[in-house]
């Protein structure tokens, strides 16, 4: 089969070094009959493999490569779909993966000619605009990213140059949202010019304050998206040379592997360094993605139909206040380092039990949720990383690539970890295999069903496993060490991200405290870092330790108690007995003169 337009032939050592470099292993150890999965091959890996060889002439599912476990399993499939062109053998339509790239519409061919005309949201990025207007639930706050990087002798005018290329490099950090809800890419960004704040001349403890001030402010920042503000780099020099520099990014512009590009890229024009061309776009790229899309988003959204009656609700924890009286939050964020050492034993266990370290953390946080949680069934919020292989320099894109998955997590009843694990492992690969239907789009469709009543799902896991670390080292010798690190996001009250940083995991979780009740989000994170530490040598074939604190379950056990004497007769009869021995005696009242005795009624 002809090679698909900027890419060579696909071989079966092509799909063996992609399998290598997701697992993060020399392509030799990938052996023909190895079991895939086994070796740690996870959901957010085999989704883009499958998007990554469909776009190289042979369209397989993500459910397909789930089905099949082997390379050698996993080329037989292939060839069969490069001889084919298409499963049955038909002609690949353009944009669908085969030949070249063509217009698939006015729209498209307008995108395609002139990338600042007006174009619609993306489904996450619709998702983030609607919740960060004033009046909703946990709303009123923008969806961002803010990270420090501690470091020394970086030049206000080398960074000020860096990041106006960089503005004019990704036509996404210059992009306006309007009230009509859609983006538009204008040729200039109002970003004014890097903000130094100089804090040399300051005693020590007016330094940390002022910087505690300045990361309290930006951290939490509402940027004037209407405006095209969605990029904010700013400069701090302290005393001895330091520097810290301080980067604020929209998620509406910006996922998880585009703010990793940006970084990257600034540092390079820090660094002095010309950047290749890009031939693509993000208006381009949603106008083919929807089009590509189209027939396995028509068959996803009938297997989500199928399954609308039977979901639950989000996790019932205990909450101090309505989420509709909490505007303008602020998170608090508690996290737990794993070190290499800690990392490669999970790694080892979570394999020998045939699971993924996604599936593993994922787990865990369902038993602590479930620990508190009035319901034990209960849906989680998956963002999916779902930036499709459309062209050669989709890689090197700036916007929001995410999905949303839906997971039914049930934690009822007593179960060994291992096999609890098992069970939300194969269901997120079987979720995840029809994940053209948006979770957003579910949640419209269950509120729908429920008679218009919004249905939400706030409680967030993102695993970011398998991305890599999010700053290279070109970045570290620019601008620093990564230091404090704070998302936020509209309407999620808590958000738990496993991360690839420094060498090791990071374990974090950002929640809206203010929203539960007093204790509660430190007691379950306490609650967490216990079943971490218990998966490291406990024993995997039974149940995880009890997690409530002593307190808590006192306060259950006496409420639950039932063990207790009782008289065998029904509710109403003694009302009846007292209206036999006391007729007279006021039963009722109600007006000003309204009286009824227990004999009359």
């Amino acid at each position: 089969m002809a090679a698909i337009a900027g890419y060579p032939p696909l071989t079966i050592d092509d799909v063996r070094a992609a399998i290598a470099e997701a697992l993060a292993e020399p392509a030799a150890r990938i052996a023909d009959d190895a079991d895939l999965l086994h070796l740690g091959l996870d959901s957010i890996g085999v989704m883009r493999l499958a998007a990554q060889w469909s776009r190289r002439g042979a369209p397989v599912t993500f459910a397909e490569l789930a089905e099949w476990r082997t390379l050698a399993e996993w080329w037989a499939l292939l060839s069969t779909r490069l001889a084919a062109g298409t499963p049955g053998g038909a002609q690949p339509e353009p944009g669908s993966g085969g030949g070249e790239h063509r217009p698939q519409s006015t729209e498209r061919a307008l995108v395609d000619k002139d990338d600042t005309a007006p174009f619609d949201l993306a489904t996450m990025q619709h998702a983030y605009w609607v919740g960060r207007a004033d009046g909703q639930p946990l709303g009123g706050v923008g969806a961002h990213f803010y990270n420090e990087f501690d470091g020394t002798g970086v030049a206000p005018d080398r960074l000020d140059a860096a990041v106006r290329a960089l503005l004019r490099r990704h036509g996404m950090l210059r992009a306006t949202f309007g009230e009509d809800g859609r983006q538009r890419i204008g040729p200039d960004s109002p970003w004014p010019g890097l903000v130094v704040h100089d804090l040399r001349g300051l005693p020590a403890d007016e330094v940390e304050r002022r910087l505690a001030e300045l990361r309290d402010t930006l951290s939490h920042k509402r940027l004037a998206v209407e405006r095209a503000e969605v990029f904010d780099v700013r400069l701090s020099l302290l005393p001895g040379g330091r520097t810290r520099v301080h980067v604020h990014i929209e998620m509406l512009v910006a996922d998880a592997h585009s703010f990793r590009v940006l970084l990257a890229d600034l540092a390079a024009l820090y660094a002095g360094r010309s950047l290749p061309d890009i031939g693509y776009s993000y208006p381009a790229y949603l106008a083919e993605a929807a089009t590509t899309r189209a027939a396995t988003r028509a068959a996803d959204r009938e297997y989500w139909q199928g399954r609308l009656a039977e979901l639950p609700g989000p996790p019932q924890l205990p909450l101090a206040v309505d989420p509709a009286r909490v505007g303008r939050h602020r998170v608090t964020r508690r996290y737990r380092v794993l070190g290499a050492e800690e990392w490669a034993v999970l790694a080892r266990r979570a394999r020998g039990y045939g699971l993924t370290l996604p599936a593993v953390f994922l787990t865990a946080f369902a038993e602590v949720l479930a620990a508190w949680s009035a319901n034990r069934r209960f849906l989680l919020n998956l963002p999916l990383y779902d930036r499709q292989p459309l062209h050669p320099d989709v890689e090197h894109l700036v916007g929001d690539f995410t999905n949303l998955l839906l997971l039914d997590v049930d934690a009822t009843g007593p179960e060994s970890f291992a096999r609890r694990a098992a069970r939300v492992q194969r269901r997120l690969r079987a979720d995840a295999g029809h994940a053209a239907y948006s979770g957003v789009d579910v949640l419209r469709d269950l509120a729908r069903l429920r008679d218009g009543t919004p249905v939400g799902a706030p409680v967030v896991f993102t695993s970011a496993l398998g991305l890599g670390e999010l700053f290279d080292d070109e970045v570290r010798r620019c601008f620093g060490v990564p230091g404090a690190t704070m998302s936020q996001t509209p309407q999620v009250w808590l958000d738990h991200q496993v991360t690839e940083r420094e060498g090791g995991l990071h374990l974090t979780w950002e929640s809206v405290d203010e929203l539960f009740s007093a204790g509660v989000p430190g007691a379950m994170f306490a609650a967490y870092t216990t079943v971490v530490d218990w998966l490291a040598d406990g024993d995997w074939d039974s149940p995880v330790p009890d997690l409530l604190p002593a307190a808590a379950r006192r306060v259950r056990d006496k409420a639950n108690a039932t063990d207790r004497p009782y008289r065998r007769r029904c509710l109403h009869a003694d009302f009846f007995a007292r209206a036999a021995a006391e007729p007279e005696r006021l039963a009722l009242a109600w007006g000003e003169d309204g009286r009824l005795s227990y004999g009359e009624l």
